[in-house]
Order: C-alpha cells, then sequence, then structure tokens
C-alpha cells in the first residue's frame, strides 16, 4: 500500500510539474474571455450588471474548436426558448410554485424536443430568470437576456479564434499511460502477494477475488475515463490553427489505448479464472508442487507487468511535447518484453504435464493472456495498426493530358539487359518455372 500511494503521488507531481503552464494559460483564456464579454455588455446595457455576458463566455470558451459554433448555437436557441416560454407564463400567471414547476416541466421537454444536449437545462434556468422579473418586466428583461447571451458567446468563439486553445495530447498520454500503471501496479501487487501466500494454499481464493475486482474497476471505470480524454485530444486539433505544424499522435495513441484496454480485458479474465480454478480448495492447491506453481505464476505476471509499464511510458514519450522529456525508448519495450517468450515456455510445458483439469484451466488462461499482450504490445503491430488509423492515403487524380514520356539519360545501366530468374530446387519439375 505504501509503494502504491507512493507511485501515485511521484506521477501527480509529475503531472503538476509538467502541465502548470497549460493550466496557467487556460485559466487565463477563460478570465480574459470573462472580462472582455462584461466590458462589452456593459457598454451595450451602461445601468446594468450583465453577468449573463461573462457566463455564456465562460461555458463557449472552454469546448472544442469543431464544437464551437455548435455549442454558442446551441446555448442561444437554449435562451430563446426560455425566456419566450417565460414571458408567455409572465403574462397569464403570477410567481408561484406551480407555475414555477410547470415552467420547469414544460422548458426541459421543449429543450429534449429541440436536442440541446447539455445546454437543455438551459432553457428552464432563463425561463426562471425572466419569470421572477414578473410580468411587468418579462419583454425588457427578455430581450435583455437574449442580447447578454449573444454577446457572451460572440466573445467566447472571438477569443477561441484569436487564442485557440492548445491541443491536449500530451494529456492523453498521461492518462494512458495511467492506465497502463493501473494494470502493472495490479499485477505487482499480486505477484508480491502470490509469494507471501505460497506456503499458505487457502488464503489464494480471497485475495484472487479482491485482485478480480480491482481489475473490473480497471475495464469499467479507467478505460472509459482514458477514453474520453483521447476523444477531447482528437476533437482539440479539428479546426484548430495550432494543428497545422503539429503531427497527428491520434493514431499512436488510439493504439495505445486499445492494446491496453485488451490487455486489461485478457488481465482481468485470468484473475476470474484463478478466483474460480482456487475456491474450494481443488486438488491441485493440495499438492505438494503447489508452491513452486504458485511462485511461477508470480513470476509470469512481473513479466506482464513490466512490459505493460514499458508500453505506456512509451506510448506517453511519443504524445509528450518537444523539448519536455526525452525520446521514446523503443529498446526498453523490447527489453521488458523478452521475458514473455520464456513465461509462455514455462506454461506450456505445465500443459504438458498437469492432470488436474483445474489447474489445466488456469494454465491455458494464464497462457492465453501471455499470448495476447505480446500480440498487442508488439512493435511491429503498434506500425501497422496506426497506418490502418490514419486512414487510406487518397491517390492523385490522372491529369487530363498525359505528358509525353522523357527519354532517360544514356548510363551504363541502360545497356544491361536483365537475366531470366535461375530455378531453384522445388522448382526445376515446372517447366515454367525459369521463365521471367
Amino acid at each position: 500500500m505504501r509503494e502504491q500511494w507512493r507511485g501515485r503521488f511521484s506521477r501527480e507531481l509529475r503531472r503538476l510539474r509538467v502541465g502548470w503552464r497549460p493550466a496557467v494559460f487556460w485559466s487565463l483564456r477563460i478570465t480574459t474571455a470573462a472580462v472582455a464579454s462584461y466590458v462589452a455588455a456593459t457598454m451595450i446595457f451602461p445601468d446594468t450588471q450583465p453577468l449573463l455576458a461573462p457566463l455564456t463566455a465562460m461555458l463557449v470558451v472552454q469546448v472544442t474548436p469543431v464544437s464551437l459554433l455548435a455549442s454558442g448555437l446551441d446555448r442561444v436557441v437554449a435562451v430563446v426558448a426560455g425566456v419566450a416560454l417565460a414571458v408567455g407564463f409572465a403574462a397569464v400567471a403570477p410567481l408561484e410554485w406551480w407555475s414555477l414547476g410547470a415552467l420547469i416541466f414544460v422548458s426541459i421537454t421543449v429543450g429534449q424536443a429541440l436536442r440541446l444536449r447539455s445546454n437543455l437545462i438551459e432553457v428552464a434556468i432563463s425561463g426562471m430568470l425572466v419569470l421572477g422579473v414578473g410580468a411587468l418586466g418579462a419583454e425588457a428583461a427578455a430581450s435583455q437576456r437574449i442580447a447578454e447571451t449573444l454577446v457572451g458567446a460572440a466573445v467566447g468563439i472571438a477569443a477561441n479564434l484569436l487564442f485557440p486553445p492548445r491541443i491536449p495530447t500530451s494529456d492523453a498520454g498521461r492518462e494512458i499511460e495511467g492506465l497502463a500503471d493501473a494494470v502493472s501496479d495490479l499485477l505487482r501487487r499480486s505477484a508480491d502477494a502470490l509469494e507471501q501466500l505460497a506456503g499458505e494454499p487457502d488464503e489464494v481464493a480471497p485475495a484472487a477475488a479482491a485482485w478480480l475486482d480491482d481489475a473490473r474497476v480497471i475495464t469499467h471505470h479507467d478505460v472509459p475515463r482514458v477514453g474520453a480524454a483521447l476523444l477531447r485530444a482528437e476533437q482539440g486539433r479539428r479546426l484548430n490553427v495550432r494543428a497545422v505544424a503539429t503531427p497527428d499522435l491520434g493514431p499512436g495513441l488510439r493504439h495505445g489505448l486499445e492494446s491496453l484496454e485488451h490487455t486489461a480485458l485478457a488481465v482481468r479474465s485470468m484473475y476470474r479464472t484463478l478466483a474460480d480454478t482456487t475456491a474450494g480448495r481443488p486438488g491441485w492447491l493440495a499438492d505438494d508442487s503447489a508452491e513452486d506453481l504458485l511462485l511461477g505464476l508470480a513470476q509470469t505476471f512481473r513479466e506482464l507487468a513490466a512490459a505493460v509499464d514499458a508500453f505506456g511510458e512509451l506510448v506517453r514519450l511519443e504524445a509528450a511535447p518537444l523539448g519536455q522529456v526525452r525520446t521514446a525508448d523503443f529498446a526498453a519495450l523490447r527489453e521488458a518484453m523478452a521475458g514473455l517468450p520464456e513465461a509462455r515456455a514455462r506454461l506450456e510445458e505445465l500443459g504438458t504435464v498437469a492432470a488436474d483439469p483445474a489447474l489445466r484451466e488456469l494454465q491455458a488462461s494464464v497462457l492465453s493472456t501471455v499470448k495476447r499482450v505480446e500480440r498487442e504490445l508488439d512493435l511491429a503491430q503498434r506500425v501497422r495498426r496506426q497506418l490502418q488509423l490514419q486512414g487510406p492515403v487518397r491517390p492523385r487524380p490522372a491529369p487530363l493530358r498525359p505528358r509525353p514520356p522523357i527519354a532517360p539519360e544514356s548510363s551504363p545501366d541502360a545497356e544491361t539487359v536483365r537475366m531470366p530468374r535461375l530455378p531453384a530446387d522445388g522448382d526445376r519439375d515446372d517447366p515454367d518455372a525459369g521463365t521471367p
């Protein structure tokens, strides 16, 4: 537990040391947009305090450039719908508990019909604020509220265009490394526990159940959270002028998340099998060789943890900004992956001598996990998958008028005649084997 908290503290300290400048810039962008919208709205409405304008600007400036126009339009539509409903309610009914409840119900229903997504609640908020003014000032409050919303949305859009947000690629890389750390920490903790419980086979079953619960937390909560961070990074490149001079690291990050997600699912399945095969003290745990087997499983878990940890660090280094960290170390991943073939050989040998059905089931599950990790974290597979995620390359269209062929310059190679291929030993029976 102490090592786990120490590792988490070191990761948070590293995150603060690396990301303090983007955080300050982010706060400065939001503050500048809010103050500018308030000043602009005050110039339009001199005798008021138009706080709705900075509120709208703060909400609009947080979105990514690709959803900027949609978010500002949805917010304006939500405000217009809310104040229109409030004007109608204020004209026929005073502000009472029943009128307030009816307005909120109708506003939320209208927002759902308009598909306003995250701005749906803005319809009810606008209606409540305007309804509080009363029937006499409802029309004036409605027009001013719409104007303040337009000013805030316009300033927020201008702030994103003049000061575009940074591309959160490095944040997604750190999140992916955090997912790898979660998987590797679970494997290391279970390896240490197996070494301690090797002499007490009865205690393995409850420990395996606890490891299975931790694996479920990783696949059910950590993976979707990292996926959301990666989605924000991918959307942050669209319509962002900062993305023009920066390489697209989205395919590498996407492959990293896919590989770690598949690895986490395989590890969870392995712990599921370990919990099932150790519950009720099966026959293989009562054998004298159970202690050696548990120690072998601990060694396999450590080798898996080393590979996952090195892969997560590789993904983070590839996505980190230039000049902040060292370049990606592919040799570290190859060295960490070198222990997996040995683990696979040990497990295959165990499958030939295992007699207990539960032990054979455990051996097959752990062996499948090792093979899955080898396949998911392979560097060659990573390159192929990135090329697939980049999409097909569009061929250049053929010119309308073909150019005349240009005669090659005379050189010694121009007089060389291509010799026919000599048949191999296995091709001598083929009569067409020597045809070039």
